[in-house]
C-alpha cells in the first residue's frame, strides 16, 4: 500500500494541537490526510488573570480570525503561551477547523488524541448508516495536549502510519503492528473496526 493509498484522519477535542501537529508531520510526508476536532466548540486557555478560563470559537471561525482576536486581547500572553504559533502553523494548513461528525469523507485509519474522543468517533461511525461495509480502523493513541507531547505523539502516528502503508494486508495485519508499537513505546492503543 502507498503512502497516498492510505487514507489518514487525526481527530482531538478541537483540531488545534494534537491533530494539527500530526496533520503537519503527515502531511510532509506524503500522506492523504485530514484532520478534525470531535468537540462541539473550539476552546482554547484563556489568560491567568481570568483564572485560565477558556477562550471559545465556533468551527466556523477561520484560524486567522482566532488569531487576530486573541492577539487584540492579549498579544504577550498568547504569544508566551504558544497559542499563536499554534494558529499561525494550522492556518498554512488550512483555514479553519473542522468537526469530524460533519465530515462524510470515508478514511482507512482514524487516530484519535484521546479516549473520550475515541469513545465519541466510535460512536459517530457506529450511528452512521452503512452503505459499502468498508472497513475504518479507529486507533487511539494517548497524547496530552501540550505542544510537546503533540510533537512526540505526531510523530508516533506518523511512524505508525508508515508501518501500516508497508503492510501488505492491513485487515490481517494491525493488530500484529500495534502490539509491536505497544511493546517498543510501552503506550497502549485502544483499536476498534467500523464500518461505512
Amino acid at each position: 500500500m502507498s503512502s497516498s493509498a492510505l487514507r489518514v484522519a487525526v481527530v482531538c477535542m478541537n483540531n488545534m494541537n494534537r491533530s494539527m501537529e500530526a496533520h503537519s508531520i503527515l502531511q510532509r510526508r506524503g500522506f492523504s490526510v485530514r484532520s478534525f476536532g470531535a468537540g462541539s466548540r473550539v476552546k482554547l486557555p484563556g489568560p491567568p488573570r481570568c483564572r485560565w478560563r477558556p477562550v471559545r470559537y465556533d468551527f466556523s471561525t477561520t484560524y486567522k480570525q482566532m488569531y487576530d482576536d486573541l492577539s487584540r486581547k492579549d498579544r504577550e500572553c498568547y504569544s508566551g503561551n504558544g497559542i499563536l504559533h499554534i494558529l499561525e502553523r494550522n492556518g498554512r494548513i488550512k483555514p479553519r477547523p473542522e468537526r469530524f461528525q460533519e465530515c462524510s469523507e470515508p478514511f482507512d485509519v482514524i487516530f484519535t488524541c484521546e479516549e473520550r474522543v475515541y469513545d465519541r468517533v466510535v460512536q459517530e461511525l457506529s450511528a452512521q448508516e452503512q452503505v459499502t461495509l468498508r472497513p475504518v480502523h479507529v486507533v487511539n493513541v494517548d497524547i496530552e495536549d501540550t505542544l510537546e507531547e503533540a510533537t512526540l505523539g505526531a510523530f508516533l502516528i506518523c511512524e505508525l502510519c508508515q508501518n501500516f502503508q508497508q503492510a501488505d494486508d492491513l485487515e490481517d495485519s494491525l493488530d500484529r503492528l500495534l502490539l509491536a508499537a505497544e511493546d517498543k513505546t510501552g503506550k497502549s492503543f485502544l483499536h476498534t473496526v467500523c464500518f461505512y
